[in-house]
């Protein structure tokens, strides 16, 4: 179950990571990163994120899903 936003993990958060399921393979290199730097810049509006322990601080794991590609066009 993924996590909800959370403004007091936002602030802790050391690493990003983008997971990318096979069904997005067809997507090119340069429009994948646009969408990381949009799901990234605002993860309030990622429909999977997971906030993973570190040893540091945290990392925000996003897991693009479809409603996720379909709000980058």
């Amino acid at each position: 179950m993924p996590d909800a936003f959370d403004p007091y993990r936002e602030k802790l958060v050391v690493e990003t990571n983008t997971v990318w399921p096979d069904e997005f393979d067809h997507i090119e290199p340069a429009e994948r990163a646009k969408i990381e730097a949009r799901l990234h810049a605002a993860p309030q509006t990622a429909a999977q994120l997971d906030y993973v322990r570190v040893h540091s601080g945290f990392c925000r794991q996003i897991t693009v899903t479809a409603a996720d590609v379909a709000g980058a066009v």
